[in-house]
């Protein structure tokens, strides 16, 4: 019987074009223009870029030239080096086509024309050649034998100066955006939810009187309804999933079955909430819908659907509320899969969904079940 119901459960949610609509076709359109918002911005703003720089006077320093060039061609260039005149240098400088002008000389000067965190670097850079010249200018006139050693401790001191990735994941920040439309997707389950109960209640759908005057347990009716609800929903999470990383090509490939555990979970998650929304007594449908739709997009906004660093802000207010956030814990679950080297807040996100999904539906099966009717 269990088994009967289940088919037809499936068939009938199938049938339902505007929950699918909200389900696949909307996040698909969405997706396509958070990609059209966000693409190329990590790479153009995020992601360090060697600094255009224009280099006056340098003709006859040759040890300048080497040590810059030496500089351009390494695997991470931090300069990009123009010679020029200092006529041309300017206009370059006015036009903003190079970030500052280096002066060659018996001390390196640096002109720039404005602040920001990369003429912070030049300047930094300026003051650290210079001292280093100084260094082996007084060495050459005490201890000229002493040059090659001090030459190469001066060195191993700049190679010191390096990138240390904190994770090999992705830190692109917009890909966040991305995880919480999926968690959005999820969360929209609950208007499947909804219907679970109202398709079981007497008082509020021909369909609820017709499974009420039936033989088959209600208890029985109900869980293969949401088992049917639970796998058309899953079904839409490996659609969204499949669509943001080979679609809108969103780097989650190297954990892609946990991506999907994690996504087809999170829908569990949003069927079980409209379980319990469609459970409430006393509530018409539209109203039902309007507390699905409402609960839905404030819980996503407070994860990072709109703005990125909302979630972080709640963490420093209110670092419990992100911890059962259905939305916060569903996106928190890609975001560890992407950072961490090992599956422990994975696992602890996944527990959980787990927990929520089942607190929601022992409450809606609480407040469902023993309800009896004058008449049908």
């Amino acid at each position: 019987m269990f088994l009967h119901n289940l088919k037809y459960e499936l068939i009938s949610t199938i049938r339902f074009k505007d929950r699918l609509f909200w389900i696949i076709l909307f996040p698909i359109i969405l997706g396509a223009f958070f990609k059209a918002a966000f693409s190329g911005i990590y790479d153009n703003v995020e992601t360090f870029s060697a600094m255009p720089v224009a280099v006056v006077g340098a003709e006859n320093d040759q040890v300048l030239h080497s040590m810059l060039d030496s500089i351009e061609n390494s695997d991470e260039p931090l300069l990009k080096v123009t010679y020029s005149d200092e006529d041309e240098a300017l206009d370059a400088l006015v036009r903003e086509d190079i970030l500052g002008i280096i002066y060659a000389g018996d001390k390196l000067s640096l002109t720039v024309g404005g602040s920001s965190i990369e003429t912070t670097v030049l300047s930094s850079f300026v003051e650290q050649y210079n001292a280093n010249a100084a260094i082996i200018t007084q060495c050459a006139k005490n201890d000229p034998s002493s040059i090659p050693a001090v030459t190469q401790t001066l060195s191993e001191k700049l190679d010191t100066c390096r990138e240390i990735p904190v994770t090999d994941g992705n830190t692109d920040y917009f890909t966040q955006y991305f995880y919480n439309l999926i968690a959005m997707v999820a969360l929209y389950g609950s208007f499947c939810g909804i219907h679970i109960t109202i398709n079981s209640q007497a008082n509020l759908s021909p369909l609820g009187a017709r499974k009420c005057c039936s033989p088959t347990h209600k208890s029985v009716s109900m869980l293969a309804a949401l088992v049917g609800n639970w796998l058309i929903q899953s079904l839409c999470m490996i659609i969204s999933v499949t669509y943001v990383v080979f679609v809108l090509r969103v780097d989650m490939k190297e954990h892609l079955p946990l991506v999907y555990l994690a996504a087809i979970l999170g829908g569990i998650t949003g069927v079980s909430m409209g379980f319990f929304i469609g459970s409430l007594n006393r509530v018409k449908l539209p109203l039902k819908n309007a507390i699905s739709m409402t609960s839905s997009m404030v819980l996503c906004f407070l994860s990072g659907l709109m703005i990125g660093d909302i979630k972080a802000t709640i963490n420093e207010k209110a670092p419990w509320f992100n911890k059962i956030n259905p939305a916060a814990v569903i996106s928190d679950s890609f975001y560890c899969l992407s950072i961490y080297d090992n599956y422990d807040k994975y696992i602890v996100k996944l527990a959980t969904m787990v927990i929520i999904s089942a607190i929601f539906v022992i409450l809606g099966f609480a407040v469902s079940r023993r309800k009896k009717y004058a008449s049908l």
